[in-house]
């Protein structure tokens, strides 16, 4: 992604709009190939036709290419602009347009378009919005259990700063499959990195859908080479786990733009695979922790790999009287 000729530059310092952070040599771990195969044009056409955005594009996710050519996307409602400006995210801020009615019927065509057996969906912050956008998320689930009941439904939401009790609420009762909010990163590198959210609030809004249901799967995220220590990581998965979260994601912190934050450094694949070991060892159900792990990426097999880890644990349990 960065000039071949430029010299690696390391910077932990924040993005901001007066100071571009200049990109990083990816390694070779990184390097995927650009998405060509035609079902990346039939998926795009498809959701431009529906009026959709999708967080595969919006976030330059680099995993695009394989995930749209088996036909699975990350569908991101509520629009295409996000009310806060994250040093780490290339989705565009600023003032977003009206909520779009059609949109979980729009979705819901889509699921049903791709043959989808389990869709993700995902949002923009909308401070704007009384609910923060919790009646959308409702609405698109019950859209999606009438029109494609077989498929499984994971969201991924954002922290509904100062709604968070009820909008939790509702869509808890609306009772996605997977409910995922990721905590990004660690406490310390808050304040830089994820200026507009607190750690504990996400952690409590993860902590409330387990106490609300705890038959629904939770799942959370941080991403690796901001500058975070290797002991810092320890500690999320611990205060994780006190919050029962099910499964961990690990992946590997690309700079979108030289607007963004700089890469501190690029984590080894072996240091990933460390990660995952001490996450299991911490009793995650499951755990993803690659380069290129992404929040959704493999998704739908994920979800059968955790429902065999939940039956595998109650088995176990059972055994021990």
């Amino acid at each position: 992604m960065g000039s071949m000729n430029k010299p690696e530059i390391l910077s932990p310092d924040a993005a901001s709009p007066e100071t571009p952070q200049p990109r990083v040599r990816k390694p070779e771990w990184l390097r995927v190939r650009a998405p060509t195969s035609p079902e990346v044009g039939e998926t795009r056409k498809l959701m431009r036709d529906l009026k959709l955005h999708t967080v595969c594009e919006e976030a330059a996710c680099p995993n695009l290419g394989e995930c749209w050519k088996q036909k699975h996307a990350t569908v991101m409602i509520l629009g295409d602009t996000c009310t806060r400006a994250c040093a780490f995210c290339n989705v565009k801020t600023g003032m977003p347009r009206p909520v779009d009615p059609m949109e979980p019927e729009h979705v819901a065509d889509a699921c049903a378009a791709m043959g989808l057996e389990h869709i993700v969906i995902t949002s923009v912050d909308r401070d704007d919005l009384a609910d923060g956008g919790a009646t959308q998320f409702v609405r698109v689930i019950e859209a999606l259990r009438q029109r494609a009941p077989a498929t499984t439904i994971e969201i991924l939401t954002p922290d509904f700063r100062n709604k968070m009790q009820s909008a939790v609420e509702r869509i808890v009762a609306a009772r996605p499959d997977v409910y995922n909010h990721n905590l990004e990163t660690v406490p310390r590198l808050y304040p830089t990195v994820r200026p507009g959210a607190r750690y504990y609030h996400s952690l409590r809004l993860l902590d409330l859908v387990k106490r609300l249901d705890p038959t629904i799967f939770t799942k959370s995220g941080i991403m690796a080479g901001l500058g975070e220590e290797r002991l810092e990581v320890h500690q999320v998965m611990d205060d994780m786990r006190s919050a029962d979260i099910d499964f961990l994601t690990i992946g590997q912190y690309l700079q979108p733009t030289p607007r963004h934050i700089a890469v501190d450094r690029f984590v080894t694949p072996a240091e990933f695979n460390a990660y995952a070991s001490m996450a299991k060892a911490k009793g995650f159900l499951l755990v993803s922790s690659s380069p290129l792990t992404r929040s959704s990426y493999h998704a739908g097999s994920d979800f059968a790999k955790l429902k065999a880890a939940r039956l595998d644990k109650l088995a176990r349990e059972a055994a021990r009287g």
